[in-house]
């Protein structure tokens, strides 16, 4: 372990004292055959690192640190790297790919740097055998593209395309080398705009890809169908041609592929058609709402495909796994999503069509069925007119709620999130006398559940609390006083887990801050003892602050207090005046708060949000707390690097001298001047100076 620390402090010591040198060391090493491949592969990736970085800041520094560089040293390293693209050790020429990009990134912007690179990687392609070398150039050609901006680039597309299509046509007999040059066409869609808008180059690229679509190799159908998916959303316009010709054929026979990777690409092409056309749609509404003509036309795809993709979306939404885990995407949620953006195109078409699937499955044995059956029922009901979908939905309703009892967690889940989208989306549908007793009921008893089903019964009460309550005004009652005090005591038990697995804690205190922010004014009662219970909750985490061990519980303690101020937050503005005799516990648990963050902790930010509304509720009466509150806004004013909090406090300002009106001007001379260094901060984001 010391001798590693000990090279890794050598290392940094070269590259701030002599960089050319340690660079061009890194590059030897990269390019030395005897080497180890750990030791060369390190070395690339070092050599890149010193090149590129995803900060604005670092990475100017790091070009002009570059071009510091003397020339002869640069054209060394470029050349090694070059040359490293055909070593038989593969991981280095893929790291020396890299290595060429990040070079790539800083000088093809500029005139007359690395002018003969593409010709040197057009060759390696187009006039060898040597595939190893074939596929890190292609590999080299698509991190350029991915990296440079297409306009720098677009004088260099012929050259790209004409390596590209090389290694992508189907006579190139090593797969690999197909993979990597599609891979590469992909990156390289955004700047052959020229070349697509001639017809017989487009015809010939499309059938490339098309072509490969059919490889006998699946990582080759797989990225051709990723291909697809990009050409469909950059050149829509282009493919009315190839879908007659081809891509309904081809996509409807990947979607029904054994291999999950190429079914699931298919159907994201026909998820991404929808997103077009629902766009093209809003697109014609406006112009139409303007009197004018809309400049692109929906050649309505999805809607002639229906058909032929309704079908097999269908079929697949029964392909879930008993032990699916939420996080990984398969292919039975894409037809979900994908049927869900298909209702939203093609609008009342899709009931039809959908219903008898629905009937004949929703009591099947085999609970993939049933739930298939009831997530396909939800994916439709955004799109359709209302007067398509009430009677259907009155009739569901009841099964429904009784499907909260099934044996299958899988058919909960998406129960729970199917009565969410009805009380999103039709809450006409639902009718307070006869259904919100059992439903409610339904999703309480939810609450209980594992905790996917949880987060959804959470959304759903959410959206019931949306609909029927009133976030502007507190009416006298509502739908949910019979049910609330008994729905926020179910949801405060929830929020006593010990994780926050699926999310389940923080959609159970997102919930609570709903219900309260729609209540009405005869639950005001449950949300005064609820502000007690909050505050014992926040002082008990800010007590066990200094006991918290590892990064893991510190972001799941931090992520617990800022679910706390959140609810806070929500009672405060919801109370209005009548949280006044909570305001001397809120201000001293807030304090106490501040005082055990970090300046990085995005609790204070939510505390902050806090004191807000405590301002405005409170109004001249916060003089009593700002000299306390003060030292942590003036840190907040001064942290230019975290910009949300400095915009939160730039906001405090404001809603502290609207609530003491003259009672602020003691403090307006330390405001004025922290506000005029934030103006000249060359740190901090600049959304949150005015334009």
């Amino acid at each position: 372990q010391k001798t590693r620390e000990d090279a890794q402090r050598q290392l940094e010591q070269a590259e701030t004292t002599n960089f050319p040198m340690y660079v061009a060391m890194l590059c030897q090493e990269l390019a030395n055959e005897q080497s180890s491949q750990y030791t060369r592969n390190a070395a690339g990736i070092a050599l890149k690192n010193t090149l590129s970085s995803s900060e604005a800041s670092r990475r100017n520094e790091m070009i002009q640190r570059w071009l510091s560089v003397d020339e002869a040293t640069r054209q060394q390293i470029k050349q090694a790297v070059l040359t490293t693209l055909a070593s038989s050790d593969t991981r280095a020429a893929t790291t020396a790919a890299q290595v060429i990009a990040a070079i790539g990134a800083i000088e093809l912007p500029m005139e007359n740097q690395w002018p003969d690179l593409m010709k040197n990687l057009l060759e390696n392609v187009t006039t060898t055998n040597n595939s190893t070398l074939k596929i890190a150039t292609l590999t080299a050609i698509g991190y350029i593209c991915e990296l440079i901006d297409p306009i720098i680039l677009a004088p260099q597309a012929g050259a790209i395309l004409t390596a590209v299509v090389s290694g992508a046509k189907k006579e190139e007999p090593n797969q690999d080398v197909r993979k990597a040059a599609i891979d590469a066409l992909y990156n390289s869609l955004e700047f052959i705009r020229d070349n697509f808008e001639r017809e017989g180059e487009r015809n010939y690229i499309m059938q490339i890809v098309c072509e490969a679509t059919q490889s006998s190799d699946v990582n080759v159908q797989v990225a051709a169908f990723e291909c697809l998916v990009r050409i469909m959303q950059i050149y829509y316009d282009k493919m009315r041609f190839y879908m007659e010709k081809a891509l309904f054929g081809l996509t409807v026979l990947g979607m029904k592929s054994e291999d999950e990777r190429v079914a699931l690409q298919a159907v994201e092409f026909w998820s991404t058609v929808c997103d077009e056309e629902i766009e093209l749609a809003n697109e014609a509404l406006e112009a139409s709402d303007a009197g004018e003509t809309p400049d692109r036309l929906s050649h309505n795809f999805a809607k002639a495909a229906l058909p032929e993709i309704l079908p097999v979306l269908l079929w697949l939404l029964t392909k879930q796994e008993e032990d699916a885990d939420e996080d990984d995407w398969n292919v039975a949620m894409a037809a979900g999503t994908c049927l869900s953006l298909l209702a939203q195109c093609v609008e009342d078409a899709i009931v039809t069509p959908v219903i008898p699937f629905v009937e004949s499955h929703i009591r099947s044995a085999d609970w993939r069925f049933r739930e298939a059956a009831i997530m396909a029922f939800g994916s439709i009901l955004e799109g359709p007119e209302h007067k398509m979908l009430t009677n259907l939905v009155n009739q569901a309703l009841p099964v429904l709620i009784d499907m909260m009892k099934d044996d299958s967690a899988q058919v909960k889940d998406t129960t729970a999130w199917t009565l969410g989208r009805v009380s999103e989306l039709l809450i006409e549908c639902i009718k307070p006398d006869e259904h919100l007793q059992s439903l409610v009921s339904a999703l309480v008893l939810g609450l209980r559940d594992s905790p996917r089903i949880v987060s959804n019964c959470c959304w759903a009460l959410m959206s019931l609390s949306d609909q029927f309550g009133s976030r502007e005004s507190s009416l006298p009652t509502y739908a949910l006083s019979p049910f609330y005090e008994g729905i926020i005591s179910a949801l405060m038990e929830t929020t006593e887990r010990s994780t926050n697995e699926s999310n389940s804690r923080t959609s159970a205190y997102e919930c609570i801050s709903t219900l309260v922010q729609g209540a009405a004014l005869d639950c005001f009662s449950t949300i005064q003892k609820l502000t007690v219970t909050i505050l014992d909750r926040l002082d008990a985490t800010i007590q066990a602050t200094n006991q918290i061990i590892g990064s893991d519980e510190r972001h799941a303690h931090s992520e617990l207090q800022s679910n706390l101020c959140s609810v806070l937050t929500s009672i405060i503005r919801k109370l209005k005046q009548e949280v006044v005799p909570f305001a001397d516990r809120i201000m001293t648990t807030l304090l106490s708060l501040f005082t055990s963050s970090t300046k990085h902790s995005t609790t204070l930010e939510d505390g902050f949000l806090a004191v807000g509304a405590i301002t405005t509720a409170v109004e001249a009466d916060f003089v009593r707390y700002l000299d306390a509150f003060a030292p942590f806004l003036y840190a907040a004013l001064s942290n230019h690097e975290e910009y949300a909090l400095c915009s939160i406090a730039v906001g405090l300002i404001g809603d502290i001298c609207r609530a003491l009106q003259e009672a602020s001007l003691p403090y307006c001379d330390t405001f004025m001047n922290m506000l005029l260094q934030m103006l000249q901060s060359p740190i901090l984001n600049r959304n949150t100076k005015p334009a």
